[in-house]
């Protein structure tokens, strides 16, 4: 396949078996963060559960093209793609279909790189973009898999809670083992700290260990428990449109510019 990509997005699958750990409002933040940074974001929904595209208003009965149509081969990624409420940020969003997607995919021999050509076609040229988000479902499923094969860098949401490291250990194998195999590229990128109280010397604690673990590979933002982040989603809305002076919302902007000042500039534009 003669692959394309002449606005060479960079590609982030925001990762982590666990489930409940801030992964799709990460997702759903740092998107909103990054175009309004005037960035160009796709956010290519991954999980079955749909929780993205809901997060960002996709009505159910408006997704007759979905992951499940772009894994398959049966659209492009620009007829997929939906435009969403905040500018410069659009979906390809999810439904239940996709849960069968594991059962489909198995019977093709080329599965776990299904996502990766999809979006590494000259089609994806049309979107013009700058950054692509994938959230992943909480497991290493080959969804997962086929994510971090066409991703440049894994982003792992991490809850500041006990056994938080434990977990990121079986993430990392699966990562290390997509490098040897399929993706010799692949990276983490980084390990952003979720749900973070400042008065509790757990979360106070895990951040200790994570840094002295893990050392440059946490990011500097931390996001905090805030119930912003909470409301967000039932209003359809990123939390950086349903307020966006709050604690929660000013962690996700940071992070976007953290991630953006690690993005070589031939891969952005100005913000």
């Amino acid at each position: 396949m003669n692959l394309s990509r002449t606005t060479n997005p960079k590609i982030y699958a925001i990762a982590n078996q666990k489930g409940g750990v801030g992964k799709t409002t990460t997702t759903i933040n740092l998107g909103a963060a990054l175009a309004k940074q005037g960035q160009r974001v796709l956010l290519i929904d991954l999980d079955p559960q749909g929780n993205a595209s809901t997060g960002l208003g996709i009505d159910p009965n408006d997704r007759s093209l979905t992951t499940y149509d772009l894994l398959s081969g049966d659209a492009t990624p620009s007829e997929i793609a939906q435009k969403t409420t905040i500018e410069g940020l659009t979906i390809i969003p999810a439904t239940t279909d996709l849960s069968s997607a594991d059962m489909n995919l198995m019977a093709n021999e080329k599965r776990s790189y299904m996502l990766h050509d999809a979006i590494h076609q000259p089609d994806i040229d049309r979107l013009d973009l700058d950054y692509i988000l994938i959230d992943c479902p909480p497991s290493l499923n080959i969804l997962t898999v086929n994510a971090m094969i066409a991703a440049d860098a894994v982003i792992v949401p991490l809850q500041s809670e006990f056994f938080a490291l434990e977990g990121l250990s079986q993430l990392m194998l699966t990562v290390r083992e997509v490098r040897q195999t399929a993706n010799a590229k692949l990276r983490i990128e980084g390990v952003v700290l979720t749900m973070y109280d400042k008065r509790n010397n757990l979360s106070q604690q895990v951040e200790e260990d994570a840094r002295q673990n893990l050392g440059d590979m946490v990011f500097q933002t931390v996001i905090p428990r805030n119930v912003r982040l909470s409301e967000a989603p039932s209003f359809a809305l990123s939390a950086i449109d349903y307020d966006p002076t709050s604690k929660g919302s000013l962690a996700y902007v940071s992070l976007a510019k953290e991630i953006m000042e690690r993005t070589p500039t031939q891969n952005r534009r100005s913000g």
